[in-house]
């Protein structure tokens, strides 16, 4: 016990002169006043990614207005959920770092290509079956992330986007009728949306800059509104204010099937790679050193977890982000105890605020425009990760030209289910599975051309590339 004078009091009447240990910047516990706005703050730079998934999600789907924002009801309450856990790590569930969590965009398109293929009941026991395979690798974590290598991972991450930038097309397009054609006024309305969100990200400074996507939503739905553009119907049973309570399995009884699952499974194991850069990073923004042993796996408990209450509720795998970082270093408060406030206003968020009510009939165009700013920033970071991997590959090998093969391959195997979607339609059930999603056979074919150049490359120095 602390007594005066920095002092440690260790037992009644005896004096200990060692000094107090100081609290870490990350154990630090705030005072009310301060953790509020702080905690709000999270909040704002972090909404518009279950908002504008949930909208995907209940469009795509074919959801209506209320079921929507039941979904969006039951995603912001995991949300703050894995916040939660993350934050405060009970149980060695999550870190003990100021994570949040969200869910994944690259898992949702993933989690709405198994609905449209399979039923949206196969893609919940997709999700539950991709958590329970986080929860039994975690043991072999070491092993697992070799196989995703920045290389391996930037090729994954470019293929995920370019898949959901499709997705959100077929949103503006309706996804019926003449494969590819939009009515005139669905182009409009999401062009008019994306400019939006141009023009905030332009003038918006700070926190505020962050909402930009969630800000051009609102006012795409508003220019609907006011035009004509697009139809608006608030969902409906009940008052705005009432609760729009989450629905246990949504989609009826989860169907598992373990091809049709492939995507979600192969995305669950590149999320340790992921997992363990932001682990680093969130560390040594709060001063703290990291432990990849300890904390990772930590992590993606959290992680897994939160999932499979997602699956029940309707969801696709939720995530940890590293996007809320920024704030820390912006605002020079490293607490855990902010993010875990921020988990708390998420769940009061998720339960009794109109939100979900008033934007949970958003028209699907408008839901596109803003879900093609996201995906394509997605992509983009999929060829910045590409960028950085070739050359750190260039540098320990004897050039970039092999892992450029590797590279370039794996996005051609990626890209030709895009290209090319009749192409595996003459084999097997489960060849047309695992051939026809791009993001599997793109991340496979990347991990086995880098594990081969690795281990047979001539040219190859003792020492194994970095990347």
């Amino acid at each position: 016990m602390a007594g005066r004078g920095g002092h440690v009091v260790s037992a009644p009447g005896t004096l200990d002169s060692r000094p107090a240990e100081p609290v870490r910047p990350v154990d630090e516990r705030l005072p009310l006043r301060r953790l509020a706005p702080l905690s709000a703050q999270h909040v704002l730079a972090m909404i518009a990614a279950p908002v504008s998934t949930t909208f995907l999600t209940g469009q795509a789907l074919g959801l209506d207005a209320a079921r929507t924002a039941s979904l969006l009801s039951a995603t912001l309450l995991l949300c703050g959920a894995g916040a939660l856990l993350q934050s405060l790590g009970p149980w060695r569930i999550g870190a003990r770092l100021p994570f949040v969590m969200l869910p994944g965009g690259a898992a949702t398109a993933l989690f709405l290509q198994i609905a449209k293929d399979h039923g949206p009941a196969t893609a919940t026991g997709s999700v539950l079956l991709a958590a329970a395979l986080l929860f039994a690798v975690l043991p072999f974590y070491a092993r697992i992330v070799r196989l995703f290598p920045p290389l391996v991972m930037g090729t994954t991450v470019l293929l995920i986007g370019i898949a959901m930038i499709r997705v959100a097309a077929q949103l503006i397009t309706g996804g019926r009728g003449t494969p590819g054609y939009a009515e005139p006024s669905s182009v409009i309305l999401a062009a008019a949306t994306i400019g939006c969100t141009v023009v905030l990200l332009l003038v918006l400074r700070g926190v505020w800059r962050q909402t930009a996507v969630l800000l051009g939503l609102g006012a795409g739905a508003l220019i609907a509104l006011t035009t004509g553009l697009g139809s608006f119907a608030p969902a409906g049973g009940g008052s705005l204010g009432a609760p729009a309570l989450p629905r246990l399995l949504p989609y009826g009884t989860p169907h598992f099937d373990v091809l049709a699952a492939l995507p979600l499974l192969v995305f669950g194991l590149t999320t340790l790679a992921e997992v363990t850069g932001q682990t680093v990073l969130n560390s040594r923004t709060v001063g703290r050193e990291p432990d990849l042993g300890r904390d990772v796996p930590r992590v993606a408990r959290a992680d897994a977890l939160v999932s499979v209450f997602g699956a029940l509720f309707g969801t696709s795998l939720l995530v940890t982000s590293a996007e809320n970082i920024g704030i820390g270093r912006l605002t020079g408060v490293r607490s855990r105890f902010v993010t875990a406030g921020a988990g708390v206003l998420l769940v009061v968020v998720g339960l009794v605020a109109p939100l979900s009510r008033l934007l949970a009939a958003i028209p699907a165009p408008v839901v596109g425009g803003s879900a093609l700013v996201i995906y394509g920033i997605i992509a983009v970071m999929g060829v910045t990760m590409l960028g950085r991997a070739l050359p750190a590959a260039a540098e320990s090998a004897s050039g970039e030209g092999p892992y450029a093969t590797v590279a370039a391959l794996a996005l051609t195997a990626g890209l030709l289910p895009v290209v090319a979607p009749d192409l595996y339609q003459g084999f097997p059930g489960w060849a047309r599975t695992v051939l026809g999603s791009g993001v599997v056979a793109g991340t496979l074919a990347a991990v086995l051309l880098h594990a081969l150049f690795r281990r047979f490359d001539p040219t190859r120095p003792s020492r194994a590339p970095a990347s």
